[in-house]
């Protein structure tokens, strides 16, 4: 479960959240729905402990986000996959080897890794691209891939940034069908957007930010 209990986060004197609290349970679905800068990518950063509330807690399965060291953090965001809106590929690596990477940085053995990727690669449909680069990809492909390793881990939590930002409305269907099946599959998912189809398309619950509040 994702806890945040009154979060309060400023940037000098702009406060970005304001005593923020709400909860997402286990295997649920949440849209955070609001405006360019209106704090969606904060509430991000907090949850993977890029960033730290001024006060308040950011709580997942009960483990203080805000408090870990970096150690535990680091094991902690083994099991969280982010998907973000400008992708984050290795334009040198191929698509195998992208998310591959994320396995490897991780010193997951090759064997593991060659078992594990194409099953992933097949999951999001680009298993046929495995041998392409970054480039030669459209970028509902690129997207796709950018949720391949993201998925790689088998995290429990998934957290998609705007995922459909850069997409046209027929790529950006393909990836909100793939977030509902990974949902329906047991994953807990929280999309943030600003775009009203994501709301009117996916079967979540939709939290809206504006202001420093979310309700």
């Amino acid at each position: 479960m994702i806890s945040f209990h009154n979060v309060t986060k400023k940037y000098g004197l702009h406060t970005v959240l304001d005593e923020v609290s709400f909860e997402i349970q286990p295997s649920e679905l949440v849209i955070l729905n609001g405006s360019s800068g209106a704090g969606k990518s904060t509430v991000v950063a907090m949850l993977i402990g890029a960033e730290k509330p001024n006060r308040g807690t950011v709580e997942v399965d009960e483990m203080v986000v805000n408090n870990m060291d970096a150690n535990t953090l680091q094991l902690y965001r083994r099991r969280v996959g982010v998907v973000y809106q400008d992708y984050k590929l290795l334009p040198k690596k191929t698509v195998f080897e992208n998310v591959a990477f994320a396995m490897e940085v991780c010193e997951e053995p090759q064997e593991l890794i060659h078992e594990q990727v194409p099953l992933v690669l097949e999951k999001v449909g680009l298993l046929q691209y495995q041998d392409q680069f970054p480039q030669h990809l459209s970028g509902g492909e690129r997207q796709r891939l950018a949720i391949a390793r993201a998925l790689v881990h088998n995290p429990r939590l998934l957290i998609a940034d705007e995922p459909t930002g850069n997409l046209d409305k027929v790529n950006a269907q393909g990836i909100l069908d793939l977030f509902s099946k990974l949902h329906s599959e047991g994953a807990t998912v929280l999309l943030t957007t600003h775009d009203p189809l994501v709301r009117d398309i996916l079967p979540g619950r939709v939290l809206t930010i504006d202001g420093g509040k979310v309700y």
